[in-house]
């Protein structure tokens, strides 16, 4: 093989491609870039067996091949190096690829290209969103998903199509998200699938980086395949019952209150400052007033109150700071309804009113119980 690329362009594609790339195996293939040229391109692709990107850069093929490169070895060298254009031969006789652009010339060893795994093929058909609803809908429920690899389930968001609405759900039993959000094209296709968060928070960066209108998705066996512009993303899914989110919901709120949202969201960041070692952030809901404090023995205190039209008797309930800042960040409406039952009963966020215009969003939390 030898190729001849703009090198600037060559180093955009390898960066997009080698973030799937192993940076911890015993398994060589999989940190590393397979090269594969086509008429006028070459096929870049990488995985670390659970997530896989591909893409397609134009160059000049002077001689066709296949040759499997160290991911990040392969992009510091071209990074490092002068000059407009990059080229690459493959010379099997002597074990290693050659990287030469002007006077500079890197000999790389090639790893063994038959231990590559085998990545889907995207099929016929398969369903397409348009990008930005997607993008938007994963960036507003996956922070809730767990990051604990030992509920694999509830590392994933649960993605659903059906009577022309678009669902994702994430949960990691502290809090929930729920965002459904029409279709524009009425899609009649049902699709259900509990997708890694990993998989499709690369693949809303993707939708961004790329600026593609639309995302193409087809699931096949345990594998899901996304087309996003030129680029594949492939992933396996993950097994296992997903909760029944439903049921976690409340039917009925004691309390509704409805909250300027950046003025909230405003006030958990500057208090939850001392909300440290794991101390919760108190709300406590009176006549015409929230009262949000935060104390951490050793560290200090903070204490703000803004109006709110509650009435009743006082509610005091104590949240996550973390938790609660992502809920308010994800609402993305001027104002925010608060529902409530007990101290001890999860509270619900939600847009106040129709101001959630692009669909219906929900953000569950679990309440952390306060020592009198």
């Amino acid at each position: 093989m030898k190729i001849t690329a703009n090198r600037t362009t060559f180093l955009s594609e390898l960066q997009l491609v080698g973030r799937a790339a192993s940076t911890r195996t015993s398994i060589a293939a999989l940190g590393g870039i397979l090269i594969e040229t086509g008429e006028g391109n070459a096929a870049l692709a990488a995985t670390d067996a659970e997530l896989a990107l591909r893409s397609n850069v134009e160059l000049e093929v002077e001689q066709p091949g296949r040759v499997l490169l160290p991911a990040r070895l392969l992009m510091e060298i071209v990074r490092a190096l002068d000059g407009e254009s990059v080229t690459l031969e493959h010379r099997p006789d002597q074990g290693h690829v050659a990287v030469m652009s002007e006077r500079a010339e890197f000999h790389i060893r090639t790893l063994p290209a038959e231990d590559f795994p085998r990545l889907p093929d995207p099929g016929e058909g398969g369903m397409a969103l348009a990008g930005d609803v997607f993008s938007a809908t994963v960036e507003r429920v996956a922070k809730a998903a767990s990051r604990d690899e030992t509920r694999p389930v509830l590392t994933g968001i649960l993605v659903s199509m059906a009577e022309g609405r678009l669902r994702m759900v994430a949960t990691d039993s502290y809090r929930l998200s729920v965002k459904e959000t029409a279709l524009d094209n009425g899609a009649a296709t049902e699709f259900q699938a509990n997708i890694p968060a990993r998989t499709l928070q690369e693949a809303g960066r993707l939708v961004r980086e790329t600026s593609a209108d639309q995302v193409t998705l087809a699931a096949q066996d345990n594998q899901i395949v996304f087309g996003i512009d030129r680029v594949l993303l492939s992933s396996r899914l993950i097994d296992g019952q997903f909760p029944n989110y439903e049921r976690l919901l409340p039917d009925s709120f004691e309390h509704e209150v409805r909250v300027s949202r950046p003025e909230l969201a405003g006030v958990v960041r500057r208090v939850g400052l001392m909300a440290q070692r794991n101390s919760p952030l108190r709300m406590r809901f009176e006549e015409g007033t929230l009262t949000v404090s935060a104390q951490t023995p050793d560290i200090g205190e903070a204490v703000e109150s803004i109006p709110v039209p509650f009435q009743g008797e006082q509610l005091e309930i104590g949240f996550n700071p973390a938790f609660l800042q992502d809920g308010l960040e994800s609402v993305e409406s001027d104002d925010v309804q608060i529902k409530l039952i007990s101290p001890v009963r999860p509270g619900l966020l939600e847009a106040a009113g129709d101001s959630d215009a692009d669909g219906r969003f929900l953000y569950l939390i679990m309440p952390v119980r306060l020592n009198v």
